[in-house]
């Protein structure tokens, strides 16, 4: 008697993945984790919801791969954007001012979506946590770097340590991103960020 066998292949992903994450994205940006349906994301990426689960896991699973995606993009163009920084503190002035343009060009007032993740789950799920520590970390020892370059250089004040300033900055950054979503007027913006940015010099 012959016996037939099957063999396991590998899951083969017929789709665009980078396309799916921002279409994700989207969403939650728009609604939030918690109010985010699963329909939601089945409409914004025509997946069926056997297909987002096979490939991402759970909603929670896709919401974290949203937000490394996120991260990553805006880790890029920031980088891309420092490169034109003659100095650590222009580094710093530069910084301020791609987040200003970011608000100018948030149309739709959403707001930074990891900053909006802070606030809607920053103690709700433990991977979620994880996520928003490490890479509150990593920001404010690449704010450090910057002011303590900026220090040996003499452009930046002796006033405060490399850390204070730095975690100084880090809520700074966080405070000017909020204010963005009442404040639109760019004049107002860039004297919020000039009167941040003093207390360096």
């Amino acid at each position: 008697m012959e016996r037939s066998f099957q063999i396991d292949m590998p899951k083969v992903e017929t789709f665009n993945k980078e396309l799916v994450l921002k279409q994700a994205t989207d969403v939650f940006h728009d609604k939030g984790f918690n109010a985010a349906s699963m329909q939601d994301l089945v409409d914004a990426t025509d997946l069926n919801r056997s297909s987002i689960y096979n490939s991402f896991g759970s909603k929670l699973d896709l919401f974290l791969e949203c937000l490394k995606s996120y991260k990553e993009m805006h880790s890029t163009r920031i980088s891309e954007t420092l490169e034109k920084a003659h100095n650590p503190l222009h580094a710093i002035e530069l910084l301020f001012e791609y987040y200003l343009n970011e608000i100018i060009n948030d149309k739709e007032d959403k707001g930074c979506l990891i900053t909006n993740c802070t606030s809607e789950m920053a103690n709700q799920e433990p991977s979620i946590t994880n996520f928003l520590c490490s890479n509150q970390i990593f920001f404010i020892g690449f704010l450090e770097d910057l002011v303590r370059k900026g220090q040996e250089e003499s452009a930046i004040n002796l006033n405060r340590t490399p850390n204070e300033y730095a975690l100084y900055l880090f809520s700074s950054i966080q405070g000017f991103r909020t204010a963005g979503i009442l404040i639109s007027n760019k004049s107002k913006l860039k004297t919020i960020a000039k009167t941040i940015i003093q207390t360096l010099i």
